[in-house]
């Protein structure tokens, strides 16, 4: 069994205050400028294990990308479907959370300057491996690697530095542009795709760069290219090519899968298309109450994220409560009540997690101060909030039905980040960008989740929804949003983000120091 080090709530505030105040120090650090020990002016002759790399290479993705902060937070807190509360004084870190659900941050921001500094980082390493002139396998894989980091550089900052491998730290990195480095990234995945193996749907397949996984991102580029290349426009070609990459992944076996929270779990299913190697548990426990715990981790939940009672109101189902049998559809999930016979998962929920909490036995929990575990759907405000406000999100769960010791290891290094239901979402995003109806093929989604009615009819706005529906927390809503021009929207606890600026995030006030090339994003 794993040991896992309980991080109480006055420990994690106090430690996410002290990062908080490192975020003003304009120190350079070698990240920042994105210089290596193997680079300079000596030159670059290699490194001397380029396989070995690429397996560092994707455990530091798997780790970078794993956590509740940094390109997570950036992706997903600071939309509608999540909020990290303030409650007493847990969670507020000197607002770092805050910030992002209010639009407020600036270019000091912690987890913005740590996302900068990862996924450069991870470019410069891809890089490194690809100019070791390895096999061709390797290269492709590093190409692939490169590809997703510089992906999401483009999609959370626009323009992306680049440093050579011989370029010591007397030398600037040059900086593409947005448009130049979407051709960049393009390139690296065609470039990569004829070394790439292709593989048929299971998990022992989808933990590695393959061809499909390589469409998948190119179909994600395509349909962010008129956001990525500035035109506003969403060009013919372009959702064609996403089109054709999602029709590639489906004539290799994947498909939607039906039991939709099974697809979670480290088993074989048809939905997955890319999984990382990363951690999960801090899915589970950010957001679960101190007293929701498991066999494995008996300190239970951190109390920190919920959703947004607009966000959980999307779903079909009675509005107040989330037991079997009302109605809701399965994707958001169930509270177990002991009172239901035929319910005999007792304990935490799937899901959206609302109203009464249990313990396995049937027992309904309490708060720390005695009182029902009753979680509210309304949350009055930033702060001052108390321990139950709030509905609860989860998706990866930690019961593991695999394992009968409940111990989990295996279910906690498997993260998906490339999933089919999202392509196949994507192909009729970009059928309707072409003037296609679309209702059809999100009904079929739609008839594999229990209890989720057929639309009548899929307009923009009813897709988008949809896509929040299927793939909430799973880091894409932030670039949905932006694409379908609502990023700046108000919601719940957030007013209007004023002009499009905070569609990009500052470029970190460490980075432009060390490298003058780059010019700040407007609006900071």
């Amino acid at each position: 069994m794993k040991i896992y080090i309980k991080i109480t709530p006055i420990l994690f505030s106090a430690l996410m205050m002290t990062l908080a105040v490192s975020c003003t120090d304009l120190e350079i650090e070698e990240t920042d400028s994105l210089i290596s020990e193997d680079s300079g002016s000596t030159g670059f002759t290699g490194l001397s294990d380029p396989e070995s790399s690429l397996g560092d290479l994707y455990n530091k993705v798997g780790g970078d990308f794993q956590g509740q902060e940094n390109m997570y937070a950036l992706s997903e807190v600071a939309t509608d479907e999540l909020l990290v509360p303030t409650r007493g004084t847990d969670w507020g870190d000197n607002g770092i959370w805050r910030q992002l659900h209010t639009h407020t941050w600036t270019s000091s921001h912690l987890y913005i300057k740590n996302s900068w500094n990862n996924l450069n980082q991870n470019i410069f390493r891809a890089t490194e491996i690809i100019e070791s002139n390895p096999s061709a396998d390797v290269i492709a894989e590093a190409k692939f690697l490169r590809a997703f980091n510089m992906f999401f550089v483009v999609d959370l900052f626009g323009s992306v530095p680049f440093r050579g491998v011989d370029e010591g730290p007397d030398v600037n990195p040059m900086v593409m542009t947005r448009t130049e480095a979407f051709d960049f990234i393009e390139s690296d995945i065609l470039d990569a795709f004829p070394s790439l193996p292709s593989v048929a749907p299971g998990v022992d397949n989808t933990g590695k760069a393959t061809q499909e996984a390589a469409n998948f991102l190119l179909a994600k580029l395509y349909l962010n290219a008129s956001v990525y290349k500035g035109t506003g426009t969403f060009d013919a070609a372009d959702m064609q090519r996403v089109i054709d990459a999602v029709d590639a992944i489906e004539a290799k076996g994947f498909a939607i899968q039906e039991g939709y929270f099974q697809i979670f779990e480290p088993t074989d299913d048809t939905e997955t298309i890319w999984h990382l190697n990363s951690e999960v548990g801090g899915r589970i426990w950010n957001t679960l109450h101190y007293n929701q715990n498991s066999p494995d981790n008996e300190g239970g939940g951190w109390n920190g994220f919920t959703t947004l009672s607009d966000f959980y109101n999307s779903f079909e189902g009675a509005p107040n409560t989330n037991y079997v049998g009302d109605g809701q559809e399965e994707r958001r999930g169930f509270v177990p009540d002991a009172t239901t016979a035929n319910n005999q998962n007792l304990g935490i929920g799937y899901g959206f997690l609302i109203g009464q909490q249990y313990n396995e036995d049937g027992t309904p929990l309490t708060n720390r101060q005695g009182a029902p575990l009753n979680f509210t759907k309304e949350i009055p405000a930033l702060v001052g909030n108390t321990e139950v406000e709030g509905v609860r999100v989860i998706k990866y769960h930690p019961f593991d039905p695999t394992d009968d010791e409940n111990q989990n290891n295996s279910f906690r290094r498997h993260q998906i980040m490339f999933r089919y239901a999202d392509a196949h979402l994507m192909r009729a995003e970009a059928m309707m960008r072409m003037g296609n109806d679309i209702t059809g093929a999100v009904n079929e989604l739609r008839q594999k989740r229990t209890d989720t009615p057929d639309l009548t009819s899929v307009d923009e706005q009813e897709l988008l929804s949809e896509r929040g529906r299927e793939l909430f927390i799973e880091y894409w809503r932030r670039n949905d949003l932006v694409r379908f021009g609502q990023f700046t929207s108000p919601w719940g606890l957030k007013e209007v983000s004023g002009d499009q600026n905070a569609n990009l995030y500052p470029i970190p006030e460490t980075a432009l120091l060390s490298n003058p090339n780059l010019v700040q994003n407007p609006g900071y």
